[in-house]
């Protein structure tokens, strides 16, 4: 019988003691909640437990008026406390957890008021619940969480639709039946769901109560959503966006027949304008252009608007009835006025060149022409009928226009005659600037078919004499980039070659490079790459830059080599464009990017170990955070590859990457303390555990060499256990995250590699003693010591019966012990007495039989495996055989014995029992009458 059925009832907890509990439990989390501090994190159990318990608490209703009051009085509280927590650390940002954890908190608080239901005294419950759900709705759509934003302003929407809305005279109540609508549209909007937001602003309307404030509020959320609309593409979103603004353009005009202040009326005006001047935005991208007039003429006329995008809407709709003087004089009414923005009339002024399109540069270059032909034109007003033809840059068609047309125009040979000679100096190196900066505008823009056809001609403007071989050269140069942009390599490399020949240096050496890579020819881009170190002009930057120029162009041996070839120079002393720390960092970073460079990443790991010892770990890393952080990011990645290597059974490769890792970690800084023992332990133990995989792997025995290397290095981690092991080094914090696992691993090693010594005896046992005393110890673990030192070339009987004995006793006085395992350790231990003692001591047998006897005893059928049951009666019984032969009665009948009362515990077993009964039975008979003989004879003698 359980004890739940032998409890009376009177004593069972009654409804009240109960509710009592659970209202405790209840006060008592949102006693914590008024605890929380922003500065530290929170809980997040925190609003599961107050869920939990509210869900008990349901389950108790109906409530009395007072449990109800004390309900509505915590909830408050809550509510209280969240918002305290949320105005001191301003957690409603978008993602932040802080702010999720505390809007559930919320949501709970409503469910409270929501649970308890009306409440005597208090008045309008209903809308102070909802109150609670719609602002807890407002944050979930701050955080972007609709889903649950919809559901509190659905439950809000149930609250209050079963109020008469006639009957709220408050203010407030009113507006927030208004806004509780209007979110719930918003949200229904961002979620896709419009015909739902739609259909709930037009609710909204019977929700206005004649207030100005009102009206307004609903206006705005339709030009939102109309603003929402016409930002989108399809067709569809410009007769959306229509009809939204159309409804707030006649509420705006309901609202100011209800306006009662001079302030209200001025801010619904404004309003209506700036919806007029939406709905002109809408009807230009619909190209209605009559429309988009007569909004316009209606807020200049009426209003008196003179908003700076009128007169761009204006021009932009006389455009598009094709009316470019009506456009023009709209145009230059912009400029005259102060008021409109530049970048306005800009953009004016780009939609008007680009309706009226590009007539007044070919007018311009065609007026040129034509006056050369027929009389003398200067190279100064050249340059100007250039200048004012290309303009101040900028992109586009029309830029690409007026610089073909100034193409033409300058490369006419009567043109580039009139530069011709000494006199003209000065206006060809001007008409040299105006095509350059054009080309170079163009280049910037990434139109580089412009710009080499606009540097191709400034070429013109460049005598062939030596002096101004460098400026020639400086052309070649850019007309390459200009073909390397347009993947035209062949034509890129004729052009540097030719600038190479004028000016050999630095720049011209790097262009052969980035040719080489974007032809992919590695081998020839490393050469070149060796080459820049012997220009005369080279400094270690270019090949950082080579490396950068690699990485980007995916030719990572070209990166390495490059990187590679960087270090060399670091130990010349020479001022360097980067740390050597970061370069090792970068060639690490690169080569992680693809499989198969384990070694080439282990090499360079390697160099920068080698370099902490040379220069120092200050020098090297940096000091400060600085250098904290870079040693950190070798010590996590060394042990990451090794991580990774191990998982990849690599395993000679993961020891020296932990190994590396334990190094890195063991670096201490200036000023810093030792703080990475942990991960020192870490790396220093799997580094064995990855020697010992590698050495099953290869099927080849560790060298005596290797052997005591890994003791050293067991050695270390063992320091570092113990300070663990006593706390004396480390806070608990840092105990808890070294896992029991690695104490094993260690123990377990340890044992290993020590069993290679030839001292199999004390060595070996102290550590599983050590390890078993510890307080990280596990009875798995124990197992597996205990059945690894009892079998093997190498097994050690003291360690397995210490092992297992140790492992049996933890298994039995557990409180569910796994019987399974119990039952493996009892036959490993009765094997382990029967092969090391034997005979001799018989009775240590006699004792593990009698001990599993005592742990079968009361247990149900099969919760000890039956298979080992069955093992242990028949192989007690078999033990009587010899006593038998060699007629040892008392023996005998002692195993037998013990064979039928472990026979008795085991299920199955009964047709065994009874002939083992049988057994016994004749054999005490047989016994008896060898008794009676000798007795009888004793009385003849």
């Amino acid at each position: 019988m359980r004890i739940s059925e032998l409890t009376s009832p009177e004593i069972r907890p009654s409804h009240h003691d109960s509710l009592s509990q659970l209202l405790s439990q209840l006060e008592a989390s949102i006693n914590q909640c008024e605890l929380l501090s922003p500065e530290k994190p929170l809980p997040t159990n925190l609003s599961s437990d107050l869920r939990s318990t509210l869900s008990q608490l349901s389950s108790l209703v109906p409530f009395s008026n007072s449990i109800k009051l004390q309900i509505w009085k915590l909830s408050y509280r809550l509510w209280n406390a969240c918002v305290d927590l949320s105005n001191v650390a301003g957690v409603r940002s978008s993602g932040d957890k802080i702010g999720e954890e505390v809007v559930k908190l919320r949501q709970v608080s409503a469910d409270m008021l929501l649970l308890a239901g009306n409440v005597a005294g208090v008045p309008s419950p209903a809308l102070k619940s909802a109150s609670f759900y719609y602002k807890t709705g407002l944050i979930w759509h701050e955080l972007r969480r609709f889903d649950l934003a919809a559901s509190c302003f659905e439950k809000a929407t149930d609250l209050t639709s079963k109020l008469d809305a006639a009957t709220i005279s408050d203010a407030g109540e009113r507006k927030l039946l208004l806004d509780l609508n209007i979110a719930r549209s918003r949200t229904a909007w961002d979620v896709s769901d419009r015909n739902l937001a739609v259909t709930l602003l037009n609710r909204a309307k019977n929700l206005l109560f004649g207030s100005a404030e009102h009206y307004k509020a609903l206006a705005n959320q339709y030009l939102v959503f109309g603003k929402s609309a016409l930002s989108k593409i399809e067709g569809c979103g410009v007769k959306e966006a229509l009809k939204l603004m159309n409804e707030a353009l006649d509420l705006f005009e309901k609202g100011l027949s209800t306006a009662r202040t001079r302030n209200g009326t001025e801010d619904l005006k404004a309003l209506r304008s700036k919806c007029l001047r939406f709905i002109a935005a809408v009807h230009l991208q619909g190209e209605e252009f009559e429309s988009v007039l007569k909004c316009i003429r209606v807020l200049r006329e009426g209003d008196g608007d003179r908003h700076p995008c009128l007169p761009v809407l204006a021009m932009k709709a006389w455009l598009g009835l094709g009316r470019h003087g009506e456009a023009e004089k709209e145009l230059r009414g912009m400029v005259v006025n102060k008021g409109v923005p530049e970048g306005i009339w800009v953009s004016a002024v780009e939609a008007y060149f680009e309706a009226a399109g590009t007539t007044g540069a070919e007018t311009a270059k065609g007026l040129f022409l034509g006056l050369l032909g027929r009389c003398h034109v200067s190279a100064g007003a050249a340059v100007r009928i250039a200048h004012r033809v290309v303009g101040e840059g900028g992109g586009g068609e029309g830029a690409r226009v007026r610089a073909k047309v100034v193409a033409e125009l300058v490369s006419d040979e009567r043109v580039v005659a009139l530069f011709a000679g000494e006199a003209a100096a000065k206006d060809r190196t001007a008409m040299h600037a105006v095509l350059w900066n054009c080309a170079a505008d163009h280049f910037l823009l990434k139109d580089y078919v412009t710009s080499a056809e606009m540097f191709e001609k400034s070429m013109l403007y460049v005598p062939y004499n030596i002096e101004n071989r460098i400026l020639r050269a400086k052309g070649f140069r850019v007309l390459c980039l200009c073909h390397l942009g347009l993947s035209q390599l062949d034509q890129a490399q004729e052009y540097i070659n030719e600038a190479e020949k004028l000016e050999p240096n630095i720049a011209c050496a790097f262009l052969k490079f980035k040719i080489y890579l974007q032809k992919s020819d590695h081998n020839a881009a490393i050469s070149q790459m060796q080459g820049m170190t012997t220009c005369i002009d080279f400094t270690p930057d270019f090949l950082s830059l080579s490396a950068h120029e690699a990485i980007a162009c995916r030719a990572i041996p070209v990166a390495v080599a490059s990187l590679a070839n960087l270090l060399n120079f670091y130990s010349s002393g020479k001022p360097m464009p980067t740390t050597e720390v970061a370069v090792l960092r970068t060639l690490v970073t690169i080569l992680t990017q693809d499989s198969g460079y384990e070694q080439e990443i282990l090499k360079f790991m390697k160099r920068a170990h080698l370099r902490i010892s040379e220069l120092g770990p200050d020098c090297f890393f940096g000091k400060g955070e600085v250098g904290r952080r870079e040693r950190n990011w070798f010590a996590v990645n060394a042990w990451n590859f090794g991580t990774n290597a191990g998982k990849e059974k690599n395993y000679e490769v993961c020891a020296e990457f932990l190994r590396l890792a334990s190094e890195f970690y063991s670096v201490v800084l200036d000023g810093e303390m030792e703080e990475n023992n942990v991960m020192v332990c870490k790396s220093l133990t799997l580094t064995v555990s990855a020697m010992l995989a590698a050495e099953k792997q290869r099927q080849a025995r560790l060298l005596d060499t290797e052997v005591k290397q890994a003791i050293k290095l067991l050695e270390r981690a063992g320091k570092i256990l113990s300070s663990i092991s006593s706390g004396t080094q480390l806070d608990d914090e840092q105990v808890t995250t070294i896992k029991p696992n690695l104490f094993f691993i260690y123990t377990f090693n340890a044992y290993d590699l020590h069993g290679r010594l030839n001292d199999l005896g004390s060595q070996q046992l102290l550590l599983v003693k050590s390890f078993a005393s510890s307080k990280f110890c596990n009875p798995n673990h124990l197992l597996q010591i205990g059945l690894n030192a009892s079998e093997g070339p190498q097994s050690n009987h003291e360690v397995a019966t210490f092992a297992l004995t140790e492992c049996l006793s933890a298994f039995v006085s557990s409180p569910s012990p796994d019987y399974q395992n119990i039952a493996l350790v009892v036959r490993r231990l009765i094997s382990v007495a029967s092969i090391h003692r034997g005979d001799t001591d018989d009775d240590a047998v006699y004792a593990m039989y009698k001990q599993a006897y005592r742990i079968m005893v009361g247990l149900k059928d099969g919760e000890y495996p039956t298979d080992e049951g069955k093992w242990l009666a028949i192989t007690a019984w078999n033990r009587a055989a010899m006593p038998v032969c060699l007629g040892q009665a008392d023996a005998a009948k002692k195993w037998m014995n013990m064979g039928l009362e472990v026979a008795s515990k085991v299920a199955g077993m009964d047709t065994y029992r009874a002939c083992m009964e049988d057994f016994v039975a004749a054999l005490e008979k047989k016994y008896a009458q060898i008794d009676d003989g000798e007795s009888k004879s004793q009385q003849v003698v």
